[in-house]
């Protein structure tokens, strides 16, 4: 423009018209840059600080006696691209699988329950043999003292051929996985976020709870121990469950085959 209006005589207008620019535009000066200061050192403090986020470093530079607003230190954060980079959380992608159960040990149930002593914490790991359960209750259960427990199980009542669980870190873990593998057992994790897979030994979960659990405090663990455990064997020989009257996994077996049947 400067160009055109020196050798051509063209006026400003012309100018800016003719190379289809605004006229303000054209008349602009950049101002000095007045955070440049305030830049700099926003920089360096997050390149020694790397894990601070904007309100942290405001509150850095407002101990060094520096009068900013976070918001201020906000735009000068986003504009450097000093951001905090955080590592998204990865979503575990399951496959539904439906069982259709006709006999005894082909689908047991594995789920754990918390609740608390009047010390601690309390945790309890349900095993849903047909209408048997099977409970381990202790502090803390690792995989570990998971496998020891089903391997106490599978000595009374024989060995499954699938264990349907959910993808909690004691039963994804290494450990526990080449245990089922080394013993032949399908594993079943449901879909994270979808308990109804996981249905029986949920439905069972509310009845230890609503039966036991709420309905009792537990002093210590030696204490939850005897409780719980004097809540199961009645839950096994006394309790109605249903209208069918079947107690026993055979007898179990036998309804759902005879239901089967007849469609």
């Amino acid at each position: 423009m400067a160009f055109a209006m020196a050798h051509y005589e063209m006026s400003e207008r012309q100018a800016c018209k003719l190379v289809d620019l605004n006229r303000s535009s054209y008349r602009y000066e950049p101002r000095p840059d007045h955070n440049a200061e305030l830049r700099q050192t926003l920089v360096e403090l997050a390149r020694q600080k790397p894990r601070y986020g904007y309100r942290r470093l405001h509150a850095v530079l407002s101990r060094r006696g520096s009068p900013v607003s976070p918001q201020r230190v906000y735009r000068l954060y986003k504009a450097e691209g000093l951001m905090v980079r955080r590592l998204r959380r990865k979503r575990l992608s399951r496959v539904a699988v439906a069982s259709h159960l006709v006999r005894s040990n082909q689908e047991w149930a594995l789920d754990f329950v918390c609740d608390s002593l009047a010390t601690g914490r309390l945790n309890g790991g349900g095993r849903l043999y047909a209408r048997k359960p099977f409970l381990k209750v202790d502090g803390s259960l690792s995989s570990l003292r998971v496998t020891r427990a089903l391997e106490a199980v599978i000595e009374r009542r024989g060995k499954p051929e699938t264990i349907r669980c959910d993808n909690g870190p004691e039963l994804t873990s290494r450990h526990f996985l080449s245990w089922c593998e080394e013993r032949k057992i399908r594993l079943i994790h449901i879909q994270p976020g979808r308990p109804m897979q996981n249905g029986h030994v949920e439905s069972f979960n509310g009845r230890l709870r609503d039966e036991c659990l709420n309905a009792n405090w537990f002093r210590n663990l030696v204490d939850a121990k005897q409780k719980i455990a004097a809540w199961r064997d009645e839950y096994n020989s006394e309790r109605p469950h249903s209208s069918l009257g079947y107690r026993t996994p055979n007898e179990f077996a036998e309804v759902l085959k005879s239901s089967a049947m007849t469609g």
